[in-house]
């Protein structure tokens, strides 16, 4: 099956979700090494949309869920690559929670800015991953979220 650019570029809009997600992991990071702070500027349309709309991420998830993955009328690319994203970006929410309540009452320790750089640097380069996989038109595999994805889609 052909994919078209149009849902190629869908796909790789639809990662920008997880990415703006992981951006406060990275404070640590883009303190120390200013240049990284442009790994933010692909992030600013959602993280607009989450500052100017209240609960606009949850809102962005039901539209997504609703309108993409479960639409069989839409190609199964896009509600695979939609349903992965939805994954990974609940995936850094659990984490962020963690860190909320083990981590950070620590402090900013050496352990917690290892940690949240660590996590920063591995998210960013498994939705780096899924880009260039919609790129080249095929299907991200990732261990366990892919599996999950293909049995909801």
């Amino acid at each position: 099956m052909i994919i078209s650019t149009w849902q190629k570029l869908l796909g790789i809009l639809i990662y920008l979700i997880p990415w703006s997600d992981i951006i406060p992991f990275g404070y640590n990071l883009f303190y120390n090494f200013p240049i990284t702070k442009l790994l933010i500027i692909p992030a600013f349309p959602i993280i607009f949309i989450n500052q100017i709309i209240p609960f606009g991420r949850f809102l962005i998830f039901i539209i997504l869920f609703l309108t993409i993955v479960r639409n069989p009328k839409v190609s199964y690319f896009l509600r695979f690559n939609c349903l992965q994203a939805i994954l990974i970006s609940i995936m850094v929410t659990i984490i962020n929670f963690g860190f909320q309540i083990f981590i950070f009452p620590i402090g900013t320790t050496l352990i917690a800015r290892t940690f949240s750089t660590t996590i920063l640097i591995s998210i960013i380069s498994i939705v780096t991953f899924c880009i260039i996989e919609c790129i080249k038109g095929l299907e991200p595999n990732l261990p366990l979220i892919s599996d999950a994805v293909k049995m909801q889609v």
